[in-house]
């Protein structure tokens, strides 16, 4: 889609959007269902990157103390127990520029994808930069989706992160469709930018090929000692017109509410999943940020008649055709 087009349908009237995109979410997806997402950083701080958001950076005196790689077996209890707790996708998130094939701590975290595989939970990476050859071998793994957010505009990603380019980012994504893998793939309001920022960002998005088969939406939790440290929460109504926005552009993705949930009410967060959010990140901590704790979510998707989605480690993402057919769904994202 275009701006123009995206434009347009961002500044409906807001009832009329939200109705829509819950028509359009109903159109593709159980309504009663919320992807359950467990984030663990297997390995933490001393990136060389300077992001502007992270407490991660190097670059940075955030408080935050550098970790060294989690072993296989660490991992592995990690996700039994994320498991056990409802999560149906366990994410692996590493403070890295980027991973090379070779490498022991590259082949370490390919022996932890396996491990986590053979538990039946989908699988998610986020490790920085990918080659071609690097994706291929998380493909074989066993990774579901590699997640690679655009964070914003590419006008505006510029103030944002200087150690690499917004191409850089295309050019892993583009490895990571070409390994088979799914896409996940976002990103962070609040980072300063205007809401034609989040329309362009999310027009880059419209045009991956295949779509992305999510689309984390992540409100900046500022972090003490990052540049971004000062800024203000993000408007709820700005956050479910771009939430709605992108279902109704990304009808088959998913639609992650990922980090700044703690700094939304139950109330706002309601809005966020009538308007087309299907997925979040259980668990009471986000790499460094805090989450709600997972009996507040208990509690909230209680009271939302929500239960867990069912985990699904295939190809391709649900569509209105073939939404009853359980874990064997054979569309295109």
């Amino acid at each position: 889609m275009t701006y123009t087009q995206l434009k347009a349908i961002y500044d409906t009237p807001f009832f009329d959007l939200i109705t829509r995109s819950r028509a359009t979410y109903l159109a593709h997806w159980k309504e009663n269902e919320v992807q359950l997402c467990t984030l663990l950083s297997i390995k933490t701080g001393g990136c060389s990157e300077d992001c502007g958001y992270c407490a991660q950076s190097a670059r940075y005196t955030t408080g935050v103390q550098r970790e060294s790689l989690m072993t296989p077996e660490a991992i592995e209890e990690v996700a039994v127990r994320a498991r056990a707790n409802g999560s149906t996708r366990f994410c692996m998130g590493a403070a890295w520029k980027g991973v090379k094939s070779g490498d022991p701590r590259f082949e370490s975290v390919l022996e932890s994808v396996r491990r986590v595989a053979q538990l039946g939970m989908e699988v998610c990476v986020t490790l920085g930069q990918l080659g071609e050859t690097e994706a291929h071998e998380l493909k074989k793994a066993g990774v579901t989706a590699y997640n690679h957010n655009i964070d914003t505009s590419p006008e505006h990603y510029p103030s944002i992160v200087t150690t690499h380019t917004f191409q850089d980012r295309l050019d892993t994504i583009g490895h990571v469709q070409k390994s088979g893998m799914s896409v996940c793939c976002g990103g962070i309001i609040g980072l300063g930018e205007t809401e034609d920022d989040r329309l362009k960002m999310l027009e880059v998005l419209t045009n991956f090929s295949p779509a992305p088969e999510s689309v984390p939406i992540n409100c900046l939790m500022p972090m003490p000692g990052t540049p971004l440290e000062d800024q203000a929460p993000v408007d709820i109504f700005q956050l479910v017109r771009l939430i709605a926005t992108t279902r109704i552009a990304l009808p088959k993705a998913k639609v992650r509410l990922s980090a700044g949930r703690t700094r939304l009410s139950q109330e706002g967060q309601a809005m966020c999943f009538f308007a087309g959010a299907n997925s979040i990140f259980y668990g009471d901590k986000l790499l460094t940020a805090a989450n709600p704790g997972k009996d507040a979510d208990h509690q909230l998707l209680a009271a939302l008649d929500l239960k867990p989605q069912m985990p699904f480690t295939g190809e391709h993402s649900p569509c209105a055709e073939t939404q009853e057919c359980g874990t064997k769904m054979a569309c295109l994202t």
